[in-house]
């Protein structure tokens, strides 16, 4: 497991809840190739993103190849309130995996 590779914001705005997140992670698509060696860098992406408000799924992102380095993600949603938690979940096609939890203010 990965650790420390997601940074997360979560505050009300006119009524709903923004979250803004910021993902470390290279996102090889397996089509480069190594200047050095001329092989090809295998690929490492993220496969999928699930963010929860209070335990319950506000957003699911099922990611490929087509999303850059280090990707931002940012969406809204209704019903929260100051204090609630946030969770930002993230899993790439290697089996790492990363998890962050935040309180939204």
């Amino acid at each position: 497991m990965a650790k420390n590779t997601i940074k997360v914001r979560a505050k009300i705005k006119g009524g709903k809840c923004v979250v803004k997140t910021l993902i470390k992670h290279p996102m090889e698509t397996g089509l480069r190739k190594d200047k050095k060696t001329g092989k090809k860098i295998p690929a490492h992406f993220i496969k999928e993103v699930v963010c929860e408000h209070n335990g319950e799924k506000v957003c699911v992102a099922n990611w490929g190849v087509a999303i850059s380095k280090n990707p931002y993600l940012s969406f809204r949603f209704s019903g929260a309130n100051k204090g609630d938690t946030i969770k930002i979940a993230w899993t790439d096609n290697k089996g790492d995996s990363d998890s962050i939890e935040a309180t939204v203010s």
